[in-house]
């Protein structure tokens, strides 16, 4: 195993131990991590991707399965798959799903978004809420989800970001840095996985730049939206027709 294999499988393997070790935690703390405002910015998301009834969809690093089941419920009918590596997110995710009647839509996978266990042109939307920034290789992650969706489908992703103006910029690093690990530690009993979550985003590109490796990868129409002063960012991108 090379140096960056080594690197790779080291993050890999962490974020799969913090996402286990989170899990029954998870959404209390998404409220805080967010100010409250990370269902917001999935309605907004789900307003801009228009899903069109009977759509299917892959949900990747799915989590417990929000924005899958809201996937679901605007398809109607459309097959959905949920895919995670931590089987303990999945578990909570599955609860969700029973208690919305979606289990016969939503299928639950364990599997890693840098490999997805499916063929070219499967899917109309592949999604990835609060993880892009997780991943070992991003790059690779879109590429897969490039993949796997069919031409002129659409590839989207809703995460974190980097606030773009002062004082506010100054207040959010403050928080995310020094606040956020100290509740994590208080909530959810975990105050390393929680210190981890504010280092995940510095070397995480800003929402221009990632609209920029959208656009790299092949993807079109890319669209990027800063939300709440940039704290997070909705991008948004097409998978080239075949004409095209």
């Amino acid at each position: 195993m090379n140096p960056v294999q080594s690197k790779t499988k080291s993050k890999e393997e962490f974020v799969h131990s913090v996402f286990e070790s989170i899990a029954p935690k998870y959404d209390l703390m998404n409220d805080i991590l967010s100010f409250r405002r990370h269902k917001a910015w999935r309605n907004f998301t789900m307003k801009k991707m228009q899903v069109k009834p009977g759509s299917t969809a892959i949900d990747l690093c799915c989590g417990t399965c929000d924005w899958t089941i809201s996937l679901a419920k605007a398809s109607g009918t459309g097959a959905m798959v949920g895919l995670d590596f931590s089987q303990h997110m999945l578990e909570y995710g599955a609860v969700k799903i029973h208690e919305e009647g979606l289990d016969r839509q939503i299928k639950l996978v364990q599997g890693n978004a840098m490999q997805l266990p499916y063929e070219d042109n499967t899917f109309d939307y592949a999604t990835i809420g609060f993880a892009l920034r997780n991943v070992p290789d991003l790059v690779q992650v879109i590429k897969e989800m490039q993949r796997v969706v069919k031409p002129g489908g659409m590839v989207v992703s809703l995460e974190l970001s980097k606030p773009t103006w002062q004082p506010f910029k100054g207040l959010y690093y403050f928080y995310f840095q020094n606040i956020l690990p100290l509740m994590g530690k208080l909530i959810a009993k975990r105050y390393e996985q929680y210190r981890w979550l504010p280092e995940s985003l510095i070397h995480f590109p800003d929402h221009k730049q990632l609209a920029d490796i959208f656009r790299n990868t092949g993807l079109t129409h890319v669209q990027a939206y800063p939300l709440t002063g940039g704290i997070a960012a909705l991008h948004i991108g097409i998978k080239k027709q075949e004409a095209e």
